[in-house]
């Protein structure tokens, strides 16, 4: 087989077959796959696309590439999320220690952030000891006495994704949905649980900001797992403005304990139980979303979610007193107001463009080789349909350094105060 006419058969919009896929995988992951026959290939995938088993199969091969965790024999049903990302969106943290303390284990492997803010790994490292690499066997032994861990990845998870992202990333070809589909499903399916549910952003803040481009992908990633016997349903959820109150590692943290304290905000709340609610039922815990919600919404009234939390800081070496005193994370040394310019309705929060705001404050990394500052970030005061009063504080901004013009400028640009605001639907759909 020569490579040169896989490229053919996808540049001409021919279905891979298994063997062709199989191939090239396989050339990437040993090296002699060459970067410019690799890239073509991928630039034939963008313009092309792939059918349903096309798709598939590459997950497969991309996941066959490297290690693969066997969790069986930790009891139960293991259930894990993933989110495709946004601002704010720390929902994995309350999420794991609500479902881990009905009893239902939860191995969640995460990743770090690149842009707006750290992602799941990089805000829990802003508790002063937790440590995220944890050997497989620890973690196994983890979730098997307290039903959580959340780590980076263990081993050599999907190595052939790795290359191929770091090739996408420079070839303009991330945004294509199979390769998406893909690079997810790969390490999702190695990573050995037996149910799986998708958060799926779309909005300004998403990487999918077109609805029917985040539809698309909802249903790449469902069918891929649901190929392989893996319980899977995607939710569509919205990503126009920063979800909850907090942006920035610690405070994200802050919220967190919050959330788990029953005291959080609404739209996060509402989507940790929505989440929460189906994996509670493809756990085999409740037979209805209803039943579900309740059982989560118990574990936070009783004070065994946060419990579950503390737990799991503790058996990884942080600091437990995080959950009674968050003080005890980094702090920043200023804390500024940003006052609204003029009375009206908030009616407009540029998810990605806050995003960056908090990226460039030092919360987020312009490149992976960036050093985090746990400490900065947001704190919004108004959310889109809140009236405002010209001074009232819109958010409040920590911060590290004095000079704050070009956040503020940036903050200001991207917050549209006006007569009345067009409500926000934060699920817009859900994908079995």
């Amino acid at each position: 087989m020569r490579m040169v006419d896989v490229i053919d058969h996808k540049r001409n919009g021919s279905a891979l077959t298994k063997a062709e896929i199989e191939f090239f995988v396989k050339g990437v992951t040993d090296g002699s796959m060459p970067d410019y026959q690799t890239s073509a290939l991928l630039m034939a995938i963008y313009f092309n696309g792939m059918e349903n088993d096309e798709q598939a199969e590459l997950a497969m091969q991309m996941l066959k590439s490297g290690d693969q965790l066997d969790l069986s024999d930790i009891p139960g049903i293991k259930v894990d999320k993933h989110s495709t990302g946004g601002v704010g969106d720390k929902t994995s943290l309350p999420l794991a220690p609500m479902i881990a303390a009905l009893g239902i284990p939860i191995p969640m492997i995460s990743g770090r952030g690149l842009g707006h803010t750290g992602g799941t790994l990089d805000k829990l490292e802003a508790i002063p000891g937790f440590n995220v690499e944890l050997s497989e066997a620890q973690f196994k032994q983890q979730v098997k006495d307290i039903n959580l861990a959340i780590v980076g990845a263990t081993g050599n998870i999907a190595p052939a994704d790795k290359k191929i992202y770091a090739l996408r990333d420079v070839t303009d070809t991330v945004d294509s949905i199979p390769l998406i589909a893909g690079s997810i499903m790969s390490k999702k399916i190695a990573s050995g649980t037996d149910a799986l549910v998708l958060d799926v952003k779309t909005g300004s803040g998403a990487f999918m900001k077109d609805e029917d481009d985040a539809r698309d992908l909802a249903k790449a990633l469902v069918g891929i797992g649901q190929s392989v016997g893996m319980n899977c349903m995607a939710v569509i959820s919205d990503m126009n403005q920063p979800l909850g109150r907090m942006i920035g590692n610690a405070l994200e943290i802050q919220e967190t304990i919050s959330i788990l304290k029953g005291e959080g905000p609404d739209d996060i709340t509402d989507l940790v139980l929505t989440l929460g609610s189906q994996m509670v039922v493809l756990a085999k815990k409740a037979d209805t979303l209803e039943t579900a919600r309740h059982m989560l919404e118990g574990v936070v009234a009783d004070g065994s979610a946060l419990e579950s939390f503390r737990q799991m800081v503790i058996a990884q070496g942080g600091n437990g007193d995080v959950c009674d005193d968050p003080t005890i994370m980094p702090q920043a040394k200023y804390k500024v107001e940003l006052p609204a310019q003029t009375s009206g309705v908030v009616a407009k929060m540029t998810a990605d463009e806050i995003g960056i705001a908090a990226m460039l404050l030092g919360g987020g990394r312009q490149t992976k080789d960036d050093k985090l500052d746990y400490a900065v970030g947001l704190e919004l005061h108004k959310k889109v349909g809140d009236p405002v009063q010209a001074g009232e504080s819109l958010l409040t901004i920590y911060a590290n350094r004095e000079e704050l013009a070009d956040i503020k400028e940036l903050l200001y640009a991207n917050i549209e105060i006006a007569a009345e605001a067009k409500p926000i639907k934060l699920i817009h759909e859900i994908i079995r």
